[in-house]
């Protein structure tokens, strides 16, 4: 089937490639001429495994093209597909500009009944006021069908989840047009649970805001871990277990960050309110992943005087691994503090920095390995579970003064740093002293 997708941000792109390589004819579209012309050949503007691979395959094999033109990717297609940014209003509403720009868009081109499928994260009712648009501006007596296909990709596996995800959703008030987004979904193999367009719409907010209670949850857990003498992982194993529970989402840390749970959630709350019904427990959700995200600099200050003057190596700078988005990382809270409090801070992460370079202080440095981050630091910080940096022997912890690492991901075995004599403090696990270590100033 012949498809155009506005759009080739995260998921647009994403969706895009997955698309072509089922053996569907894509076409994406975007207004940035630079993007595009870089987009052609093979080059993604994310990092995500596996991505650009399949990209190369597909344009190569002239079932994935790229356009600026919206006439010329519109014209020929049988489904067309909304993957614009909603990016967040002020109020925590999401910013409906861009879809209703494609909307108009797509309306001035269709010259024949035409199926639009929404894949972005847009509030409940977004769809009715999408078809209301591709009605009042389309130029052709056509018929218009609006289908919410809302996406569940986890950055960092994106290609996996679109291959092997939990269920495909579509919302549509026409069986016939949710059949036809049901044949072009089918190749992937994955379940497909079809239902009306405002709870398709729901099902996407409420995911999100479920998993993000699960991690404000834990992280609330583990604080009373610390204060109790316990520890987060025997009891984030115990609780997972249990089927009723689960063990997803259940890792203790600094909060979650990105460009979906921050978003949504915050999302969520304003739709809440726009029905006059208040959240609570949402809002204790997200004022929870605020005050988690410091929790390191708390610990920072507790154990030295003062930050003045201290060389702070930041290990990890992306909101999680596998990516380079920096949208929500806890790095920009915690380097914004630290540069706040007098500390040089230096910091390393093995793919985000481009990207770390325009959101952060200017004044954080960067560094081009792991030891160069620690050599002669006073205390290394963890914000990112990188593999490169939990299978890092503990022993290069020695390249500073003395090793004291604050650990936001618990990424190490606290036993080991014990071995390995580097003083050690994680979220919701006892901490690691080491006896020959010096009064801090």
């Amino acid at each position: 089937m012949k498809i155009a997708i506005i759009g080739t941000g995260y998921v647009g792109l994403v969706t895009g490639v997955s698309l072509s390589e089922i053996g569907h004819q894509v076409t994406c579209i975007d207004i940035d001429d630079g993007k595009v012309e870089r987009l052609k050949k093979g080059i993604s503007p994310i990092h995500e495994p596996g991505l650009s691979e399949l990209m190369s395959k597909n344009i190569e094999e002239q079932r994935l093209s790229f356009t600026t033109n919206h006439q010329d990717g519109i014209r020929e297609a049988d489904v067309v597909y909304i993957a614009v940014g909603t990016p967040e209003n002020e109020d925590g509403s999401a910013d409906l500009y861009y879809v209703e720009e494609a909307a108009k868009e797509i309306a001035k081109y269709i010259s024949k009944d035409m199926i639009v499928v929404t894949k972005s994260t847009i509030p409940v009712g977004t769809n009715d006021k999408i078809l209301q648009i591709l009605q009042k501006h389309r130029i052709y007596d056509v018929k218009v069908e609006v289908v919410s296909n809302p996406e569940f990709l986890r950055e960092g596996s994106a290609i996996h989840d679109s291959f092997y995800g939990d269920r495909i959703v579509i919302g549509a008030e026409s069986e016939e047009a949710a059949t036809v987004i049901e044949e072009i979904n089918r190749p992937f193999g994955v379940p497909i649970f079809k239902t009306d367009i405002k709870s398709a719409e729901m099902i996407k907010y409420a995911s999100n805001a479920f998993l993000a209670t699960k991690i404000s949850f834990i992280n609330e857990i583990s604080n009373i871990c610390e204060l109790l003498d316990a520890n987060i992982e025997n009891v984030a194993k115990g609780m997972g277990l249990d089927k009723r529970i689960g063990e997803q989402f259940l890792k203790a840390g600094i909060g979650y960050g990105g460009s979906c749970f921050p978003k949504d959630t915050k999302a969520l709350i304003q739709i809440a309110g726009n029905v006059k019904y208040d959240f609570e427990l949402l809002k204790g959700v997200v004022n929870v992943n605020q005050k988690q995200q410091r929790i390191l600099i708390d610990k920072l200050n507790s154990y030295f005087f003062s930050l003045k003057g201290k060389r702070i190596a930041v290990l990890g700078l992306a909101f999680k691994p596998d990516t380079d988005d920096m949208r929500e990382a806890a790095s920009i809270k915690v380097t914004e503090e630290l540069i706040k409090q007098g500390a040089e801070v230096i910091a390393y992460d093995p793919v985000a920095v481009k990207n770390a370079k325009g959101v952060l202080d200017p004044r954080v440095q960067f560094a081009s390995s792991i030891e160069e981050a620690l050599g002669g630091s006073d205390a290394a910080m963890i914000l990112t579970e990188w593999k490169e940096i939990k299978t890092m022997d503990p022993q290069l912890f020695h390249c500073m003064d003395q090793p004291l690492v604050f650990d936001g991901r618990n990424c190490f075995d606290p036993e080991s740093m014990k071995n390995n004599q580097v003083e050690y403090h994680s979220i919701g696990r006892p901490a690691v002293a080491v006896p020959s270590r010096t009064v801090p100033l």
